[in-house]
């Protein structure tokens, strides 16, 4: 066996140092959601449907701001290669002003219609009225998200990976413990139903970030800056910041609306329908912990290197990472078969709607390493370099031109089973892989955005 080269060295230290805090962080996170998912399916088919619509609002804020977040964080690794903290924290301090409007507006929305908003996905006037409820308590949530998301994404572009890890361990910790006593009424507290999963949602985001800040501030890591510091962008950083940042906005805004589609037509299919596909994202959600932990550690490595000036090791290291990546998505995917049996075992939901999230699971192995590619070619590889124009043009390709309508076809014209509805929208990692192999190859998202 070949010995190791000190590149070789160098990219394993550095993957396995920023990769593995940030693959245990989603691990957790992932996990607590399906402990969750298990918890108020335990209530039935139609709590969880409820909760799982009313989760689709934090899903679409949640997609904004990671798309604020890491078109920032293109800056900020970049700004951290050259060892400029003063445009680190100037990038800190924009990303969170648009993280937080965003989540205000989200907020206010929320409280306001919720029955309105999640009338757009089902038509089952109990689950539309449950989730109105779960909705508008878990909406004060948002605020608290915002900042502590764009100021944790700031520490990783930074290399600080373990404070954010260390709060969403404790947060995520409150987060089942109060699930658990609130819905079910435990340790003496009332039993609350899916109104105690929306209060222990709030509590917990509000501990997530006091511990995010208050342990940055403390260790005066590199974004925690002052607020002239944060404040302190000018009309030219704010449009280049704009140049690279709104095709990410708009790649997961324009992205989240494609998934929240699959969960419109799923719902209109019936509501075992829409549990299952819940069972199924909640899987799909644990199985890729790992790869959104390589894939951010990509577009922090590379990033680094590119503000370093070094371009052919970032070329080098970006075929590497997709090479192994999918590699390891094949073995991960051979998992999920297994795994999708065990399902009876964890979800009251009754028979069909547990054989058809067991159905998609298995499809959902099956396209499992086409998924990972293209998570690390758009969050890795093209961020990483700036190249977020083709990056959104990727993405919202692919759920766009092949996955909305496959699955409003399968849904409404064929009229399959839902299992058949979610491999129809699942088409769309194999379609637009080939694409991504070709952007690799071509090195034109290899950029300097700092200068």
């Amino acid at each position: 066996m070949p010995s190791l080269t000190s590149d070789d060295r160098i990219f394993y230290r550095d993957l396995l140092r920023i990769a593995v805090p940030i693959a245990l962080q989603n691990l957790i996170a992932s996990s607590v959601n399906m402990l969750d998912t298990v918890m108020v399916g335990r209530l039935g088919a139609v709590e969880l449907a409820a909760v799982g619509l009313g989760n689709q609002i934090w899903f679409l804020l949640m997609l904004l701001l990671f798309g604020i977040s890491t078109g920032a964080g293109v800056f900020t690794a970049q700004y951290w290669g050259k060892r400029d903290v003063a445009g680190i924290r100037r990038t800190t301090g924009l990303s969170m002003a648009l993280g937080l409007g965003a989540a205000l507006a989200f907020m206010v929305a929320a409280m306001a219609f919720p029955r309105f908003i999640l009338g757009l996905y089902s038509k089952d006037p109990e689950v539309v009225r449950i989730g109105a409820e779960y909705l508008r308590l878990a909406a004060p949530s948002f605020p608290f998200a915002a900042a502590s998301f764009a100021f944790s994404l700031a520490l990783r572009g930074v290399e600080r990976v373990k404070l954010p890890l260390a709060a969403t361990v404790v947060s995520l910790a409150t987060n089942a413990i109060l699930n658990y006593a609130l819905i079910f009424g435990k340790f003496g507290a009332p039993a609350l139903g899916v109104r105690g999963a929306a209060i222990a949602t709030v509590l917990s985001r509000v501990i997530e970030t006091a511990i995010v800040f208050l342990g940055a501030y403390a260790r005066k890591m590199p974004p925690a800056g002052t607020l002239k510091e944060f404040r302190s962008w000018g009309s030219g950083f704010l449009s280049r910041f704009a140049r690279i940042a709104a095709p990410v906005v708009v790649n997961e805004v324009l992205w989240s609306l494609g998934i929240t589609s699959y969960n419109a037509i799923l719902a209109r299919v019936g509501t075992e329908a829409i549990a299952a596909y819940n069972v199924t994202s909640t899987v799909s959600q644990l199985a890729m912990v790992l790869f959104m932990g390589t894939a951010n550690a990509s577009a922090v490595m590379l990033g680094k290197r590119i503000g370093e000036g070094d371009r052919a090791t970032a070329f080098a290291w970006a075929r590497r990472f997709a090479i192994m990546a999918p590699l390891i998505g094949v073995a991960t995917g051979a998992l999920l078969i297994p795994a999708s049996l065990a399902l009876p075992w964890l979800f009251a939901l009754g028979a069909e709607p547990l054989r058809q999230a067991r159905l998609m699971i298995l499809a959902l192995a099956v396209i499992f390493p086409f998924k990972v590619f293209n998570l690390h070619v758009v969050i890795g590889i093209c961020r990483s370099g700036g190249d977020t124009r083709f990056g959104a043009f990727f993405d919202i390709f692919g759920v766009w031109l092949f996955g909305v309508p496959l699955a409003a076809l399968g849904a409404f014209v064929l009229r399959v089973e839902p299992w058949v509805v979610f491999a129809l929208l699942s088409f769309d990692e194999v379609a637009k892989s080939g694409l991504g192999v070709w952007r690799l190859a071509s090195k034109k998202w290899l950029n300097d955005v700092t200068v």
